[in-house]
């Protein structure tokens, strides 16, 4: 059977991307370099290189992928009755051989990457483990694992990560940083932020130390700059960044930026760096769909052992606040020292009452199907009547199937009702709509211009 496996193995690929929505970047990442290490009693054991260790095991199981690829498996090779184990190949040895020995320690318990973590300025919260994905982000998570994965290719470099504050830009760059150094804790890793990076230029020309300045940041294999548009303006800011990017990227070392906007919108920043930023990968982040929200919330609670929550506060703090990962977690943070400071339980009216000058009365309470219906079809000057008709002109389609996608991100509708909001359609039409738009908006930028100004109009607390 092994070999059957093998020869069938781009098949299976084939039908996880197809049939089960699997992202090539994921594929190519993670399911294809694993190997077929022994088939018995109707088991396959796979494992995963040495490169990707214990972490790429844990996200296959944590993300579900082992359960599409054994579902592609059992398809493929048309027997139900296949098993599937993914592991590190010196762990199947060992249980194979039968021989005992302790695990070797987890390389982010180890001192040396708790001074690697140190030495590189990153938060040991934000990793990949911890990172909440969802529609609205999974296209740069999956970027984001890939650099992390192989730093310094061409087609990532530099990694240019934009979208609103909030949305969780830091904790992916610092993530990518993480991953390296749990692989290779001799690393050398830098993150700042753009203002740190402007006061040590402008502390080395006052101490005439430029020389070692330069020293600092053209000898690191990874860095990493939060907020690269706060460099604007600042002229000789922009000349040693320049020439720090122009060193590091000829020397093949990764750089990954992120700023609040795409580059082509960075107002004032010279041409020849906008065109740099270019290179590499833009990848955006959006504002979290309501599961997304939902399961953020969640997370936090779990993190922060708040288990007495239920699930309407949960829903009632994701239908209203929605643009902004911080000020969800704020929120719940803000209702969780609030109950302990009066000693009470977390209720829906407590979480009202706490967060009543958070969610104001023209905030996102006010957002339902019926204004995302009406603003985008006076947005795009065609009748509320024709989106949610049957016509199927390509102006009138790509209207509903905005509605659809605005639905999904913006409310807490199901898909069956986001169907009837555009004429009773099936769950299906709806998924593959919001597909659409989102591929679209990727992949065309006046596209996702017009759609995030439709936003502003449903929502114009949404930065």
């Amino acid at each position: 059977m092994k070999k059957l496996i093998e020869s069938k193995w781009e098949d299976i690929l084939y039908l996880l991307e197809t049939q089960y929505d699997v992202s090539k970047i994921i594929i190519d990442t993670w399911i294809r370099s694993i190997k077929v290490y022994e088939v018995r009693n109707n088991t396959i054991y796979f494992f995963v290189d040495e490169q990707r260790g214990k972490f790429g095991v844990d996200y296959l199981h944590k993300k579900g992928y082992d359960i599409f690829l054994l579902s592609s498996i059992r398809e493929i090779l048309n027997n139900a009755d296949i098993e599937i184990v993914i592991d590190e190949k010196s762990n199947l040895a060992k249980t194979f051989n039968k021989e005992d020995s302790q695990e070797n320690e987890d390389a982010s318990y180890s001192k040396a990457y708790r001074d690697a973590i140190r030495r590189s300025n990153l938060n040991p919260k934000y990793t990949f483990d911890n990172f909440i994905v969802g529609d609205s982000n999974r296209h740069a998570y999956a970027t984001c694992l890939a650099v992390a994965d192989l730093p310094s290719q061409d087609n990532f470099n530099p990694l240019f990560i934009y979208g609103g504050s909030g949305l969780g830009k830091t904790h992916l760059m610092q993530s990518i940083a993480h991953y390296i150094l749990q692989h290779d804790d001799e690393a050398n890793v830098l993150y700042v932020s753009s203002e740190t990076f402007t006061n040590e230029i402008i502390d080395a020309i006052q101490k005439n130390k430029t020389e070692e300045f330069r020293a600092k940041y053209r000898q690191v294999d990874v860095l990493l700059i939060d907020d690269i548009q706060e460099i604007i303006g600042r002229e000789r800011t922009q000349q040693e960044f320049f020439n720090t990017f122009n060193f590091l990227y000829e020397a093949k070392k990764q750089i990954i930026l992120s700023s609040d906007k795409p580059p082509k919108e960075i107002k004032s920043l010279e041409e020849r760096i906008r065109s740099r930023f270019e290179w590499g990968v833009p990848i955006d982040i959006h504002a979290p769909d309501y599961e997304t929200r939902m399961a953020i919330l969640k997370n936090k609670a779990e993190m922060d052992n708040l288990t007495n929550i239920s699930d309407d506060v949960f829903k009632y703090i994701a239908e209203n606040i929605v643009s902004n990962v911080r000020e969800l977690e704020g929120a719940l943070n803000k209702i969780s020292v609030y109950s302990k400071l009066i000693n009470v339980d977390i209720t829906v009216d407590l979480a009202k009452d706490t967060l009543k000058d958070l969610i104001s009365k023209d905030s996102n309470t006010s957002i339902t199907g019926e204004l995302i219906l009406n603003t985008v079809a006076e947005h795009l000057n065609i009748s509320t009547e024709d989106i949610c008709s049957k016509k199927r002109s390509q102006d009138i389609a790509i209207a509903r199937q905005i509605v659809m996608y605005l639905c999904r991100n913006y409310t807490a509708k199901t898909l069956h009702s986001i169907g009837d909001i555009v004429g009773g359609k099936n769950h299906a039409t709806v998924m593959s709509g919001i597909k659409n738009v989102k591929k679209k908006m990727e992949e065309d930028e006046e596209f996702n211009a017009m759609i995030q100004i439709i936003i502003k109009k449903i929502n114009p607390q949404d930065k």
